[in-house]
C-alpha cells in the first residue's frame, strides 16, 4: 500500500481527489490523508481514490489532454477576437441635439455586430460601463475571457 508513518505515529496515505473539497483541495489534486479518514470517508463516499502509480499516470494523461484542449479553445477565441478587433459599427437612434431619446446598451451593440458583421457576440461580454446616451464615436471593449479582448468602434448617429 502507498502509506507512511507521520511524526505522530499516524499512518498517512496519498489519495487523488475525485471532486473539489473545501478542506483538502481541488479535483485531481494528490493529497495526504490518514488511512482511517481515507478508507472510512473519502474512498467510500467517492471523494477520493488511492494514488497508485497507475492512477497517477492516468491522472497525468487526463491533465495533458485537458491542457491541449484548453490551448485549442484559447486559439479559437484569439482568432475570433482578431476577426472582430477594430471593426466599425453604426447604430442609429432618435436624438434631439446631441442627446438620444433612449440609450444604447450592450444588447444593442451585440445586435449591431451580428447584423453588420455576421459575428455572434453575447451581450454579457461587452464591457460598457454605462449605456450610451448621446451621439458619439467610441471604442467599446469585448471580453472573451482568458485575458483576450477586442475593441469595436461604435458610432451612434441620429436617425
Amino acid at each position: 500500500m502507498y502509506t507512511y508513518k507521520s511524526k505522530y505515529d499516524i499512518t498517512i496515505m496519498k489519495v487523488i481527489l475525485l471532486q473539489d473539497n473545501k478542506k483538502l483541495g481541488k479535483k485531481g489534486d494528490i493529497v495526504n490523508a490518514s488511512d482511517g479518514f481515507a478508507f472510512n470517508n473519502l474512498i467510500p463516499q467517492g471523494i477520493a481514490k488511492l494514488a497508485t502509480p497507475k492512477a497517477i499516470a492516468e491522472l497525468n494523461r487526463k491533465k495533458a489532454a485537458q491542457d491541449k484542449e484548453n490551448a485549442q479553445r484559447i486559439e479559437q477565441i484569439k482568432k475570433a477576437a482578431e476577426q472582430l478587433d477594430k471593426k466599425k459599427i453604426t447604430i442609429t437612434s432618435k436624438a434631439k441635439g446631441n442627446k438620444l431619446f433612449g440609450s444604447i446598451t450592450s444588447k444593442d451593440i451585440a445586435q449591431a455586430i451580428t447584423t453588420q458583421h455576421k459575428i455572434e457576440i453575447d451581450a454579457k461580454n461587452i464591457l460598457l460601463d454605462t449605456p450610451i446616451k448621446e451621439l458619439t464615436t467610441q471604442e467599446v471593449k469585448i471580453n472573451y475571457g482568458d485575458n483576450i479582448t477586442a475593441g469595436v468602434i461604435v458610432t451612434v448617429s441620429a436617425e
